[in-house]
Parts: structure tokens; sequence; C-alpha cells
């Protein structure tokens, strides 16, 4: 930490003194990253147009194995939804890949660096719960909707043209805001490590994820996100087991709590208990949890390539996908910013806090475990989480555009070649100009952790109204409207005016506070929950669900066939309902509240109770890593034979999935008829015991 001895910065006129622990390449140095970058420049062109053009061909190239050997095919329903036949491994591990940001890797490692141990936490826990909740969302969209594109067709349905064109507004501006952050990040630590320029690094990025996009639409975004996701946890992973049981100045447990005891002595963290850095009792850290909260929800709930997974699961397993998402990605932050970010400081290496803000802990921290060896691995996987989450943006914002904007107001008979000729043409113009962005807010002074904290800001006022448009039927079209534009509104008034109020100015620096940032994140977030809901009440929308099967495809799909039809899978989902919603919820409580409780007591960790704590985050990296490398492997078992054996080996029996035949069809056209609106009205908004209560009336036959 960039200090003297008295704890007074350098930026304030302090001088450095010697490193804490007496590590001499670090005396009198003022700041980590010089001008002279620790990789040569190939070594960043060679990552971003190698490693681009390296994942391009193999993924074209599984996407072509598929198709002429396992039998898929690339239509326009294809293109866009993946056949919406995927399984619970594949699902988790491609919303992890889309949920696993430059901000992930890099920021998580920074609020470690400026809280604590109460960082990872609750950087962790704040941007897991979205993914739980999610999958009810999920759930309800294969129930009601099984034919939708985007959430903006069940929107249009719903609620009619003006809010479609309000929510697509919400929707751009969501994947603008997180195409920025993947770029800024991942650009800057690229520049900080190769001396690559930092405006090209943003513009060659996205070339590679173009090319395999371009080729097999969803589906190879979905095959690109599996393999980065593997490299991204098995390098996490290495990195982990470094810091606590071989890197020799560190190496265990032990070891990081004496040198983080001994820093917490020397340069205390302000609103930390007694100073510590061991502590979960921090001002900051629960702030910024606040923020992170209510920040993710817009990220998650609005951005297209989360429904994406969702359309594209198979009925049964979205929800299970979810869920198995959400405990598995906690691992990516809570276990590398525990490791990084935590090592950064139990080595006191000179970051300053401009590069902190910028995301560069995690590449120090590699530089100074492994050489070069280490800013290479930590520059592949940033590289692989910008370009794995950069794809699932593609796509979504392809989609929204083919199907919200052309089908829907420019050519309404449009056909599946035409659906996707412009998905394509929208591939090509967003990826050309995704590096914009980023150069953007790098251009107007901009860091990661700003652009981090303002995104709720503006995207967090649609979270309610795209949560309750499947789950709450009496929540009418000018509460969704007018709830979502009242409070981002709002929110910026009440951004600017705390800012003003607290610092004397309204400036980058004095906005990018934690509590001008915290009062606009919650009036963003809460005041559009209370018009939706204080709207339900005054005038109920009692939408019938029926109505979103409207929604048709353009294209034959045996899956949407399938879940119209069948009576059983129908009867499961609604099941599964109430499956979603416990163990959603329960998940939920279990991070954000009973977990943090639990730990209030143990105030400044002792070194036993840190261990734990340690041990746990590497146990869970580990668990973590396993499944979801080897998960997606099993459930596709039969394809993998059939394209390693060249299509003669053919799955029988039970591993077949059987389409519904045309002697079903006489008899499932009732699905919709069998009294629907009473068994779907019945379960749509009833709390969890009652509907737990009536499945086993049902088991019964009393019901």
């Amino acid at each position: 930490m960039v200090q003297n001895c008295n704890g007074v910065p350098v930026s304030q006129g302090g001088e450095y003194c010697s490193n804490i622990f007496n590590l001499p390449q670090y005396q009198n140095v003022t700041q980590f990253f010089t001008s002279q970058s620790i990789l040569p420049i190939g070594a960043g062109y060679g990552i971003v147009l190698g490693f681009g053009f390296f994942f391009t061909v193999l993924t074209s190239f599984l996407v072509w194995l598929d198709v002429k050997l396992a039998g898929f095919v690339i239509n326009s329903e294809h293109f866009n939804t993946a056949g919406r036949n995927l399984k619970k491994g594949f699902i988790a591990s491609v919303v992890i890949s889309a949920w696993t940001w430059a901000a992930t890797l890099l920021q998580s490692s920074n609020v470690a660096y400026e809280y604590g141990v109460s960082g990872p936490f609750w950087y962790a826990a704040g941007a897991t719960l979205q993914i739980f909740l999610f999958s009810v969302l999920a759930v309800e969209l294969k129930r009601k909707s099984p034919s939708c594109h985007s959430f903006l067709e069940i929107i249009r349905v719903r609620w009619g043209r003006n809010a479609h064109f309000v929510f697509l507004g919400f929707a751009f501006c969501t994947n603008i805001i997180v195409t920025s952050m993947l770029l800024l990040g991942g650009s800057a630590v690229i520049a900080a490590l190769t001396g690559m320029n930092i405006d090209l690094a943003s513009f060659l990025i996205p070339l590679g994820i173009i090319v395999f996009t371009l080729h097999g639409g969803l589906k190879a975004t979905f095959l690109a996100d599996y393999i980065h996701t593997c490299i991204i946890y098995i390098v996490l992973c290495i990195f982990s087991y470094l810091i606590y049981a071989t890197y020799p100045l560190l190496g265990s447990p032990s070891k990081v709590y004496d040198n983080l005891t001994e820093v917490s002595k020397v340069l205390p963290i302000s609103g930390n208990k007694d100073g510590s850095i061991l502590t979960i009792l921090s001002r900051g850290g629960l702030i910024f949890g606040v923020i992170n909260i209510i920040g993710n929800f817009g990220t998650v709930f609005v951005d297209q390539s989360y429904w994406l997974s969702a359309i594209a699961a198979k009925p049964n397993e979205s929800w299970k996908g979810y869920l198995l998402a959400g405990i598995c990605w906690f691992s990516i932050p809570f276990t590398l910013s525990t490791s990084l970010g935590l090592g950064c400081l139990a080595l006191d290496l000179p970051v300053t806090s401009q590069e902190a803000g910028s995301g560069l802990v995690p590449p120090a921290v590699a530089y100074q475990m492994m050489g070069k060896g280490g800013a290479v691995l930590m520059t592949i996987m940033l590289f692989l989480a910008v370009t794995s989450a950069g794809s699932r943006e593609l796509v979504a914002v392809s989609t929204l555009c083919s199907y919200d904007i052309y089908r829907t107001y420019i050519c309404p008979e449009a056909t599946g070649k035409q659906i996707i000729r412009v998905s394509r043409i929208v591939i090509i113009v967003f990826g050309l100009t995704m590096g914009v962005f980023g150069i953007v807010l790098h251009h107007i002074g901009l860091n990661l952790n700003w652009v981090y904290l303002f995104m709720g800001i503006i995207i967090g006022a649609a979270v309610f109204p795209v949560a309750f448009v499947l789950t709450w039927r009496n929540v009418p079209s000018w509460g969704a409207i007018g709830g979502s534009i009242t409070s981002v509104l709002l929110a910026v008034m009440t951004w600017l005016s705390v800012a003003k109020g607290l610092y004397g100015k309204v400036s980058v620096d004095s906005l990018g506070e934690n509590y001008p940032m915290l009062a606009g994140n919650l009036v963003s977030i809460c005041i559009s929950g209370i018009i939706c809901s204080m709207s339900a009440i005054i005038s109920p929308q009692n939408f019938d669900w029926k109505d979103l099967q409207q929604i048709k495809v353009v294209e034959k799909d045996n899956e949407v066939e399938k879940m119209q039809k069948d009576t059983k899978l129908r009867e499961d989902l609604r099941r599964a309902r109430v499956w979603t919603y416990s163990l959603a919820f329960g998940f939920t409580v279990l991070i954000i509240i009973i977990w943090p409780v639990l730990a209030i007591p143990a105030g400044v960790f002792s070194k036993s109770y840190f261990t734990f704590w340690a041990v746990l985050s590497i146990i869970w990296g580990t668990a973590a890593a396993v499944t979801i490398i080897f998960l997606p492997l099993w459930e596709s078992r039969n394809v993998l034979l059939t394209i390693l054996t060249l299509g003669k080996y053919k799955p029988t029996g039970k591993h077949i999935e059987s389409e519904v035949d045309s002697s079903q069809e006489s008899n499932v056209k009732k699905i919709y008829d069998i009294d629907s609106k009473n068994v779907d009205e019945k379960h749509s908004e009833l709390p969890i015991d009652v509907m737990l209560e009536e499945n086993k009336l049902e088991g019964t036959g009393k019901l």
C-alpha cells in the first residue's frame, strides 16, 4: 500500500517508507506499474489476436461437428436459442461465463484491498443472489411463455407498445454498460501488463468474438463460454493454492494472517473494527455490499443475455442450472479475491489507489508470485472472461434487434433466413463498435470501480417491473412504465444532490464516492418497486397468462411444441416452481443474512477463524471447478461419443429424447383449455406454504 509510516498517502504529500516486510525490490517505489511494461508488446498481440484466432477456429469446428455428426440444425430458432434443450451443467457453465466479467476478476480484488476480508464476501454474496432469484423467472418463462425469444417480447404482449419501447431502451442501456465495463477493465490490464495501446486493445479484443458468433450463433457462444469458464477455474485454483500453500513469502493461512495483522497495525482501514483487515465489521464493506446488490439486479434481470440461457435450457433443467450457477459462481470472486486481494495486502505491494481502482491488484500479485508467467496467466484469464461475456452481449443485442425491432416493427412476416441475416448484421456492427464504449469511458476519466458502482442508478429502475412481468399478474402497464421512468430520474437527482451536499461540488470524484452512489442506487430500485406495487393495488391488470402463447416461433421448433403439448412436462414445471421459490429465497437469506450475522461475533478474526475462512474459499473454488468442468461433459456424453466415433455411435433406449408424435396431438390440444386458468392462476401468486399444501392435496386426489 503506497503510504508512509504515518499513514499519509503519497497522493496527499506523504513519502513512501520501506516495505513493511522489507522486500528490497519495493524500497522507495511509489507505484507498482511503471511506464515499462512487464510483458513485451508482442505478448499482448499474441494473446489478443492469437488466442482470439485459436478459440474462433476451435469453437467454429465444434459447431461444425455438432451439425455434421450430432444433428444440430442452424435455423433462425436454433441460431438465437441454441435449440432450447441444454442441460443444467451446461446452463450453469454459460451463466457463470456471462456473469464473470472483467470486474469479477478485478474489482473483487480491489474491494478486498480496500476493505479487507469483508470485500470478497460482499462482492460474491451481493452478486450471487441475483442468479438465485433469476431461477424463479427461468421456470416461470418455461411455464408461461415457452416460445419467446426475449423478455421484451413478453413485455410487449403484456403491457403494450409503449412499455416495449421503454424497456427496450433499458435493455440496450444495460448491454452498453456491461460491454463498456468488459472492455474498460480488460484493455486497462492488457495495456498495463504488455504496453499495448489501450484504445487498440479495446478494438482488437472483440474481433474473434464476432467470427465464431457469426458462424454458430448462441450455440457457438455457449461452447466458447464452457471452454473459457473451464480455463478461468483452473487459473483461479492455481492462484489460490499458491497464496495459501506453496508461495515462499506466504504459503499458508497462518502466514497470511500474521502479515495482515502487521499491515493492519501500520496501515489501519478506516471504518473497520479496530482498523483491522481481518473483520467482517466494515462500514465501507457494508456500503459496497448494498450498492453491489442493487446494481447487479439490473445487470441480470434487464440483460437479455441471462434470459437467453433460460430460453436455451430444457424445461426441467433451467431452474436447476441457475441455482447451480449461483452456488459455483460465488467461488470466483470469493476465492480469487480472498487469495489475490488479501495477498496484495499481505505482501504490502506498492499498488496505488488509482491502480487498484483500475483493477490492477490481481495482475500485481500474479506477477509478484510467478513473474512473467503469472502476468501471462492473468492476461489470458482476463481475456477469456471479456470475450466469453462479450460474446453473450453480442447475441443478446442481435436477438433484440432481430426479434423486437425487425420482426416486430419492420417486417412482421420475416422468414427464418431474414432473421438470421439481420442477426448477423447486428453482430458485426455492434461487435465493431463495442470498443468505442470502453474508449469513451477511458478518455473521460472513468475507471472500472466508478462505472461498476454507477450502473445500478441507471438500470436498477427496471428491475421490479421486469421481475413482475412473469410473477405478478396485477401490475398494470402504467405502473411499470411510470415506476421505471420516475425512478431513474429521481435516482440521478438524488445522486447529484448528495454529492453536492456532502462534498460541496459535483465532479467525477465526488460522484464516485460511496454515499452518493449508495443513495442513487437505493432510490433507483426502491421507488420503482413501490410504484409498481401501488399501481397493482389501485388498478390491478389481472393479466391472463395464456395470452403469452400468442408469441410465435418463426420456424418449426420441436422443443417449443413439446413444452406446449406435453401435459406431464407442464405439471412437472408447476411442481418445480415450488422448489425453485423455496431454494432461491432460501439460498438468498443464507448468504445475505445468516452468513454475515454468524460472522459478526468473531469480531476481528482469530488465526483459527481466518484459517477456516481461507480453507473454505479454497474448497469452494476447487469443488466448483470440478463440477463445472466435468458435469457438462457427463451430461453430453452421448453427443461426445457420437462425434468421437464419427457418427457410428447411436444412443438407444432411455438416452433418446422422445419427441411428441402425431398421435399425441389430438390429446394435448386441451393443455391450455383444461381449466388452465384455474390451475395457473391458483399457483401464480400464492405463498410457498400454500403451494406446498396444494401439492400434497393434489397427490392424494383431494384437490
